[in-house]
């Protein structure tokens, strides 16, 4: 393991996929030793793996399992059971498992259109907190650079005035709830997982390239790079110049 990178774009520690998800672990824990938390998990195979890694290491304390608050940063408009489902995901894969509490859970509401489960869910942040979002928000980084469900040419980067959570629709992927950059910006920390060769590119432009986030959505977390962690495997590290 070498020590960790300073870069435009957050801390960048290079990990094997195990050691990513221990590093996660550790955080998830200490959270929950300071007291009630909320974590926001993200959709795809990586946060997917460390939800049974998880499990099989027993690695969350008994504090997380009764502290932690879970939502999703992103979601698709499926019902929970739904495999496409990022909270069912995390439900089937962790929050059953360890027996997470039913008011600890606390997905998007689905079964609603997509307008109003994102007017619902700011409803709730501005009851529960109107000042800040989570306490740690996990985040993937997609092969062509998206985070959460901010895409290339999404036209919610960079517009002013939104609320932290809305909804979009992603050409040829349906409709969408995310997480926005005024929802990043109000989270105390942001861990980005990323594993894989296929991810270098993206990540080599996020860290390092021109500005220019309505293409490489990835690049607006530089706007808090002080919060951000990258968690990433040598494959995602090689176009980094390590």
């Amino acid at each position: 393991m070498t020590a960790p990178l300073t870069t435009p774009a957050g801390q960048v520690h290079i990990q094997t996929r195990e050691e990513s998800f221990a590093f996660l672990a550790q955080r998830l824990n200490q959270l929950a030793e300071a007291g009630p938390a909320s974590i926001g998990l993200s959709g795809g195979s990586t946060p997917k793996a460390f939800y049974t890694w998880a499990v099989a290491q027993s690695a969350l304390s008994s504090q997380a399992v009764a502290r932690l608050a879970w939502h999703v940063s992103d979601e698709r408009c499926v019902p929970l059971a739904s495999e496409d489902s990022n909270f069912g995901q995390a439900a089937r894969g962790m929050l059953d498992p360890l027996g997470i509490a039913p008011a600890q859970r606390h997905p998007w509401p689905v079964e609603v259109p997509p307008e109003v489960a994102a007017e619902k869910y700011n409803q709730f942040w501005q009851q529960h907190s109107p000042q800040k979002t989570f306490n740690l928000c996990l985040l993937g980084l997609g092969d062509d650079a998206h985070i959460a469900s901010l895409w290339p040419q999404c036209p919610l980067i960079g517009q002013p005035g939104l609320p932290r959570f809305t909804h979009t629709q992603w050409p040829a992927r349906g409709w969408r709830l995310t997480i926005t950059e005024a929802g990043l910006s109000q989270c105390d920390q942001i861990v980005v997982l990323v594993n894989g060769a296929n991810k270098a590119a993206a990540l080599q432009q996020v860290v390092h390239g021109a500005w220019n986030p309505r293409t490489c959505p990835g690049q607006v977390l530089r706007q808090w790079s002080s919060k951000v962690t990258w968690l990433i495997d040598a494959a995602a590290a090689a176009g980094l110049g390590t």
